[in-house]
């Protein structure tokens, strides 16, 4: 199942997609979800009985503007290194823990939305990312139980400004400016849904540059959430951003960076591509 966050002449509305159509929750009886009934199985049976009984309004997805899912998550944590191409392509040692860094909700942006450019950073970097949408209150979690506690799985576009985080030494400001976290189409919350082991891809102008998929996780994502809830409370609507695979613009030869004018699809296999063209800006 499919959630998404849409606009059609209006505020933001939640609705599920289906086939290209979106079955509004704005005036289902059951109202609009938290990011807690979409973690809850029996909230999802509920709204899938209303879809399969015609209960919903609905409208053609292409007449809708999508927006973020997450649009203000409380915080988004990033690991590093967390695809073995990844550390790879880089010359880096696997780690024998995760790679923690932080990523402002600031630079949350809907699909569509542009990917701005800033005048004074040269060096804009793309990182497809399969994002975990915590849905319950999660604190020292074990990976047994950790899907208990995720509401769904987003795709993430981690971009990124490596002259400032080269320059800086640490990632926090290169990965924070506006617009540097793309999210969406879609929360997909299926208990079919394997989100250790699907394909995720990106793509510049049609072009793919990355390639791979979550079995390349060095720490899966059971795993993430029991180390980082271990560490930190996660709360309803937090992100995990769970790294990115080999293929990214500043390891190549020579280097392929994002330049204004570029079209970016990132897409992870049973979630959907988030499109966002890059201006400067």
């Amino acid at each position: 199942m499919r959630f998404v966050r849409y606009s059609s002449g209006g505020t933001g509305s939640w609705g599920v997609l289906v086939e290209g159509r979106i079955h509004s929750l704005s005036d289902a009886p059951i109202g609009s979800p938290s990011y807690e009934d979409i973690a809850t199985e029996s909230y999802r049976e509920h709204v899938q009985r209303l879809v399969e009984e015609g209960a919903l309004t609905t409208l053609d997805a292409e007449d809708a503007n999508l927006l973020t899912p997450v649009p203000d998550p409380g915080k988004i944590v990033c690991v590093g290194l967390n695809y073995r191409d990844h550390a790879e392509e880089g010359d880096e040692e696997i780690p024998e823990k995760p790679l923690l860094f932080g990523k402002a909700s600031t630079a949350v942006t809907d699909p569509g939305s542009p990917i701005r450019r800033p005048p004074e950073l040269e060096e804009v970097d793309y990182e497809v990312e399969l994002g975990v949408v915590i849905g319950r209150h999660t604190h020292r979690v074990d990976a047994a139980d950790a899907e208990d506690y995720v509401a769904g799985y987003t795709v993430v576009n981690d971009v990124s400004g490596r002259d400032a985080q080269f320059d800086d030494g640490q990632f926090f400001r290169g990965k924070s400016y506006d617009t540097f976290a793309p999210a969406g189409p879609a929360i997909t919350a299926d208990d079919a849904f394997d989100p250790n082991a699907t394909d995720v891809a990106l793509r510049v102008n049609g072009e793919t540059k990355q390639s791979s998929n979550t079995e390349q996780f060095i720490f899966d994502v059971d795993e993430l959430v029991e180390y980082i809830s271990h560490a930190m409370t996660l709360e309803p609507g937090d992100v995990i951003s769970t790294g990115t695979p080999g293929g990214v613009g500043v390891f190549r030869d020579p280097p392929d960076l994002l330049e204004s004018g570029d079209v970016v699809e990132a897409e992870i296999e049973g979630i959907g591509t988030l499109t966002n063209p890059v201006v400067d800006g």
